[in-house]
This record gives C-alpha cells, structure tokens and sequence, in this order.
C-alpha cells in the first residue's frame, strides 16, 4: 500500500500542532510577496508582547486589517489565536516563552527517532514499535539541551497548578435546583 505524499513513516510521529511559530509561517504563506514582510514582523511584533492582553489585541487588530486584505490568512490567524497565546496567559518570564513558544525540542526527538525506525524493515507487533521508538528517545535524550530559562520552570509549573484548580472550581449555582 502506498503511502501519500509528505505522510509520516509512522503513526506516532505525526507532528503536533505548531505554534505561535509556524502560526506566522501558516498567516503569511496565504498573502502575495509585497505583503509577507511587513505581516511577517507585525505578527512577531505581536507574539512579542509580554502581557496577554495586549498580544490578543495586537493579533485581533492584525486580524480585521487581515480580514479586508486576504480573508483565507485572516481566517488561519483566527484558528489558532487562543492556542498561541497559552504562553501569554500563563504570565512566564522572556526567556522560558522564548524557548516553550517553538516546538524544536519536540521536532529533534521525532526527527531522530525517525531515523533509528527507518532501519526496520519489517514491524511485528506493537510492542516492538514501542521499543524502538523508546530506544529512539533514550538516544535523543543524551543528545538534548536545556532549554533557556530552565531555572525558570517552578514558576511554570506554578501557573500551571493554577490554572487547573481555576478550571476545577465549581460555580457558585452548581448544585442549586
């Protein structure tokens, strides 16, 4: 069975969403050349932004001028607004959303587990996917970076503690009949 154009070799190594990004990449390839430059840095100039109030009203205004410009790079903006904004929102130092705001890290593992499944020819089982692929990784990790601003991360893992008993708070009406 032939496999389509640009499918990955395996069922675990298909990409995640990327952002913010390839965002920008996705917003820029819908306008024409004279346009990519200047939408190109308003976008940076937006996901540069510090506080998340200010990032989602600098990319809701590229947004409407994107809307009477080409509506198909309005409507990508549009897509994925909330999502590259989850950095923002968890309020984390420069640094540490510098490097959590790209998937490189994720990129390179799968890039080099990839290159050590292409050496089996033939699968037999799930199991033996699942070696090869955790062997893939163990290699990888010997070959991984830290990111910048790791010693940021407690204040990561703070916010993230927040954020999820913010989500699991029940409202003052639940339960009342």
């Amino acid at each position: 069975m032939a496999k389509a154009a640009g499918q990955p070799k395996s069922p675990l190594l298909r990409p995640p969403r990327q952002r913010p990004t390839l965002q920008r990449e996705n917003v820029v390839g819908h306008l024409t050349e004279e346009y990519k430059s200047y939408y190109r840095q308003k976008l940076l100039a937006a996901y540069s932004m510090s506080e998340y109030v200010d990032a989602k009203r600098g990319l809701q205004q590229l947004h409407r001028e994107l809307m009477d410009l080409n509506p198909s790079a309005a409507h990508s903006l549009e897509e994925g607004l909330e999502d590259t904004l989850t950095i923002h929102r968890l309020r984390l130092p420069a640094r540490l959303r510098q490097s959590l705001a790209t998937t490189n890290a994720i990129e390179s593992s799968f890039s080099i587990v990839e290159k050590i499944c292409r050496n089996v020819k033939r699968w037999r089982g799930g199991d033996q996917f699942l070696r090869w692929v955790s062997s893939g990784l163990l290699f990888g990790e010997t070959r991984w970076n830290r990111i910048t601003g790791h010693r940021q991360i407690p204040l990561l893992l703070k916010e993230l503690e927040l954020a999820v008993v913010k989500r699991q708070v029940p409202s003052r009406h639940a339960g009342v009949a």
